[in-house]
């Protein structure tokens, strides 16, 4: 069988720029593979989320294996899906201070000049995910005092009950496609933002993620 690769050699290089480098995989060398009933309640699970979110993964499942793979983009019919590690925790806590971070993490994040960058008030807030959550997050205090919500999904879901089931679905539902099934199933970390009316935020809130498994 032939690898996605050299069916789509325009893709090949893909990972080789400037910041395309790999950190030791600790975190991933005990993730799980695979793509399962038991994978995605897992995931719910050690995220304590409640049980509506846990009937919207499963119901992804499920749609995930009725839907056909898409046609209108590249061939990615060689995608093996249960060799995909679906979650990996790199981090027990988030932290509130990048000098809490573990020195890995940390290290990468100055690589890429994120601390800086917020050092030197850039931006509005910023939030870092690393593998499959997000491991450090912050707000300008006078836009939290204004009501501006700039939240880990799960610290979302926990806390703004409500908000986060009244959009969560709502861009790109479950349903659309293979992929948003997928994403339904098995999703973790991303940030929610809520900006009441009349408030206006100057400058961005800014979200960067690192896949290293």
């Amino acid at each position: 069988m032939t690898t996605i690769d050299e069916r789509n050699p325009e893709l090949a290089g893909i990972g080789r720029y400037d910041f395309g480098w790999a950190d030791a995989d600790v975190a991933g060398a005990d993730a799980k593979r695979g793509l399962n009933e038991d994978v995605v309640r897992d995931i719910s699970s050690k995220k304590s989320e409640p049980q509506w979110m846990l009937d919207q993964r499963l119901k992804g499942l499920k749609l995930f294996g009725r839907k056909p793979m898409p046609t209108w983009g590249s061939d990615l019919g060689g995608i093996d899906f249960d060799n995909i590690k679906y979650f990996v925790r790199s981090s027990e806590k988030q932290a509130t201070s990048w000098e809490d971070l573990p020195e890995d993490i940390k290290n990468t994040y100055d690589k890429l000049g994120i601390p800086e960058a917020e050092k030197q008030r850039l931006v509005a807030g910023v939030a870092a995910q690393y593998e499959s959550e997000v491991v450090y997050h912050s707000i300008r205090e006078d836009l939290e005092e204004q009501g501006v919500l700039f939240l880990d999904t799960d610290t979302a879901l926990k806390e703004q009950p409500e908000l986060f089931q009244e959009y969560f679905g709502t861009v790109i539902p479950v349903g659309d496609n293979k992929f948003s099934a997928l994403n339904t199933a098995v999703w973790s970390g991303g940030s929610f933002i809520y900006v009441p009316k009349g408030v206006h935020v100057d400058i961005p809130l800014q979200a960067y993620f690192r896949i290293n498994t």
